[in-house]
């Protein structure tokens, strides 16, 4: 097979994230006496960072609030993130697949690096990533490649011998620049043409299907 390694984003690709997110954030909004927004508009919030969803969500004339209100949406999060979430339907049989056919794989979030190994603990087999990264203090999120490259330095693969499957467009940019096969979930957060429009080169819309396609592209 010409790849040898998997990166996935985590929420909206691997794992439904989006009720227990709208949650955390409405609860903090709420604290504030401020407007709460639908479970399904938290799809155009996410994305890029814990700090970008909570101003996303914040009148304009409320940005001010953005520091103290992350820390409550943060605190809430790290005590309710498992209450709703789940593995979309035949991911873990997909991740076993994968394994089974030799090839490594990692987890690249740009959620903050604390809530990874408990999250994905709670939602996977033990073992069955190499590598789980999330959000760190002092490296830039994505879709900058920084923390793609160093992924594929550890795992020691080459950049060209990797897919990274995402579902918005941060994850096919980061994809992209780090010179991977950028693969688009469509059963995620984002639309086909975001994926399309952000340098997806070829688009999922079952979790299957990445292996049909990484058997073809061989």
């Amino acid at each position: 097979m010409t790849y040898k390694a998997v990166i996935f984003d985590l929420d909206g690709t691997l794992v439904n994230t989006l009720q227990d997110i709208a949650e955390s954030v409405n609860f903090a909004l709420r604290k504030y006496q401020l407007p709460v927004h639908p479970v399904e508009s938290y799809r155009l919030k996410v994305g890029n960072g814990n700090k970008v969803l909570v101003q996303r969500s914040l009148p304009p004339e409320k940005q001010h609030l953005a520091e103290p209100i992350l820390k409550i949406q943060m605190d809430y999060y790290a005590e309710h993130f498992c209450d709703y979430s789940q593995p979309y339907p035949h991911i873990p049989e997909l991740l076993t697949e994968l394994k089974t056919l030799g090839l490594k794989l990692a987890v690249l979030s740009n959620k903050p690096d604390r809530f990874m190994l408990p999250l994905v603990g709670k939602m996977f087999t033990q073992g069955v990533f190499d590598r789980i990264q999330g959000q760190t203090e002092g490296i830039p999120l994505k879709p900058d490649p920084a923390f793609a490259l160093a992924i594929a330095f550890d795992l020691q693969v080459a950049p060209e011998q990797m897919v990274y499957v995402g579902d918005t467009g941060v994850d096919m940019q980061t994809a992209t620049r780090a010179g991977m096969f950028a693969v688009g979930a469509t059963w995620g957060f984002r639309d086909r043409d975001e994926l399309l429009q952000n340098g997806a080169q070829a688009l999922i819309d079952q979790p299957g299907q990445l292996v049909s396609l990484l058997q073809n592209e061989s």
